[in-house]
């Protein structure tokens, strides 16, 4: 079989498409979705360490999120909120944690508009750490979905799943990838663009482990690169044990991401092979970032900057982009509703999230009716290397940023005097400290009052 039509007769419970002439034609979208890339980790963000000249020119196509958040940096309560566009606390909270099977996703919302729907990699809504079999009612309800729970092992990751071409649903069909993760699934999602009819619709997730730990890159991209040459940010401790660790770590970090750049740079070439490129919205984004470091912390799953701002590029089909640069406060919630709107679909009620397609279509946007800060939750203590409890904060347009944790606030800085974090305020007895607090307290309340969330916020 070479390529499937699809239009919107279908029916889902004997897997057979016909065609339908009359079916308008529609955007496709590919979702790329890193594992805790920080969003300052990118050549044209200012960082010299490495050379993305992919990202750097999706981002110069597209609109990049300046203020894009994980409210939740944390594995599997991101990829939660982001299929199904709903916080943390009302749908998965930890990792690892099952995704409730009976909350609607956004692969749902295109499968009803006649997309092929697809993911590839990492996923992780099953609830288990390592290696399980997610059968295939546990998967989002994707047509084809070849990936794994979780593997963190680049070079000995396994997938399995089903597809429209005869890949069945048992262990018995898993598969190792001959190669580096990212490469290889690579590979499979060209080959499904390749597979599909060009008049063929499709949502594709590809969902790679890079540049999450350990930091192993393919050769090439590891043998280029020197230790005492790497620049670490401002608010990495000048400690020697923190400093060796950091440098030691992004060695591979900054491998991993130049490798993933690589191969965005090989779907760039397959779209326009095809000639669809204009045809499809290409939107890169990570679950969290990285600490690196900063603040003699490593990983996610706190509030510093580092571990909380990612990378979100929005390029659209066959637009002129006339601001490559948003400034809305944009939250992980956003990501399906604001994917959505690009395709010009109407966002479901049960989706929380703000469309802000208007800011990448270069459309009237009306920003007083726009959230003027980002949710930030963490609700379940990791306790390991972050911050060893749950956590509530909100970062707000006007650059303050407000961490609590029970019974007390942790954490008050202005990051627009102060973008490394390097002045906490929160403890400061002065008048204006205290005003700020009291305002910050409020507001972050209300937020959490809005979204159902239970925690209660101490001054």
């Amino acid at each position: 079989m070479t390529g499937l039509a699809i239009g919107s007769n279908y029916s889902r419970a004997n897997n057979i498409r016909t065609v339908d002439e009359e079916t308008p034609s529609k955007k496709n979208v590919i979702w790329v979705v890193s594992d805790q890339h920080r969003a300052q980790a990118i050549e044209y963000m200012g960082d010299t360490n490495l050379k993305t000249p992919n990202l750097n020119r999706l981002a110069s196509e597209g609109v990049t999120f300046m203020n894009a958040y994980s409210g939740c940096p944390w594995s599997s309560p991101f990829r939660g909120s982001l299929l199904t566009g709903r916080y943390p606390h009302n749908t998965v909270y930890r990792t690892p944690q099952h995704l409730d099977v009976s909350l609607p996703l956004i692969s749902d919302v295109f499968n009803d508009e006649g997309y092929i729907t697809a993911y590839f990699g990492k996923w992780h809504l099953f609830g288990h750490n390592y290696r399980a079999f997610v059968p295939k009612e546990e998967r989002g309800r994707f047509d084809v979905w070849v990936a794994y729970e979780n593997n963190n092992s680049q070079y000995d990751s396994w997938v399995h799943g089903h597809d429209l071409w005869g890949r069945n649903d048992s262990i018995a069909d898993s598969e190792k990838l001959k190669g580096y993760e990212t490469d290889v699934l690579i590979d499979k999602a060209i080959s499904f663009i390749n597979r599909i009819s060009k008049d063929t619709p499709f949502f594709l997730v590809i969902s790679v482990q890079p540049p999450h730990d350990p930091y192993v890159a393919p050769q090439t991209y590891m043998e280029k690169r020197d230790k005492e040459k790497i620049v670490l940010r401002k608010n990495v401790p000048p400690i020697k044990r923190i400093e060796n660790k950091t440098k030691e770590d992004l060695l591979g970090y900054y491998a991993q991401i130049e490798n993933l750049d690589y191969n965005i740079g090989r779907l760039y070439k397959a779209l326009k092979e095809k000639n669809i490129l204009d045809d499809t919205n290409i939107i890169y984004f990570s679950d969290h970032g990285d600490c690196h470091g900063s603040h003699g912390y490593i990983r996610k799953s706190s509030p510093w900057q580092e571990s909380i701002r990612i990378p979100c590029i929005f390029r659209p089909a066959g637009v002129d982009v006339k601001n490559h640069i948003s400034q809305a406060m944009f939250n992980h919630v956003d990501i399906s509703a604001t994917t959505l709107g690009l395709c010009g679909i109407k966002v479901p009620l049960w989706m929380y999230g703000t469309d802000y397609s208007n800011h990448v279509l270069g459309k009237k946007c009306n920003e007083k009716e726009e959230p003027d800060a980002v949710l930030l939750q963490h609700i379940y203590p990791k306790n390991f290397e972050c911050l060893d409890r749950p956590w509530r904060g909100i970062v707000t347009k006007d650059g303050w940023k407000y961490v609590v944790i029970k019974d007390q606030p942790i954490m008050l800085f202005n990051l627009k005097e102060d973008p490394y974090e390097l002045n906490n305020m929160v403890y400061l007895a002065s008048p204006e400290v205290k005003i700020k607090k009291k305002e910050l307290s409020i507001k972050l309340q209300s937020m959490l009052n809005n979204v159902g969330d239970s925690f209660i916020v101490t001054e």
